[in-house]
């Protein structure tokens, strides 16, 4: 991890797209946040907390195997934990939406 330390989102998520440009990881980023949502509208929605109690595991832990296994990187989340969670809705929105590819060249 770089020593850098960023006082902005907008500084921070360049740095966080070059830790997530493996597909496969990209791929468990954009599940992992997408279960997050749903899991949190569904446990609102239906007064189901234990919905929302499994939202850490079920958006850090698509995450975290894909940092381990694919990029091979240690996650930004232990350095940067609000930008990070930040820029995983941010990288989400944009994958869903067609501004970032699931397969960076």
């Amino acid at each position: 991890m770089t020593e850098k330390r960023f006082k902005t989102l907008k500084e921070f998520y360049p740095f966080y797209l070059t830790e997530h440009r493996n597909l496969t990881s990209r791929v468990l980023h954009f599940i992992g946040t997408g279960l997050v949502v749903l899991s949190v509208f569904t446990g609102i929605l239906f007064h189901e907390w234990r919905f929302i109690l499994a939202t850490p595991f079920l958006g850090y832990g698509f995450a975290w195997v894909g940092h381990f296994f694919f990029e091979k990187n240690k996650p930004a989340t232990f350095q940067y934990p609000l930008f990070s969670l930040a820029s995983d809705f941010l990288l989400f929105w944009d994958l869903l939406t067609g501004n970032q590819p699931f397969k960076v060249k």
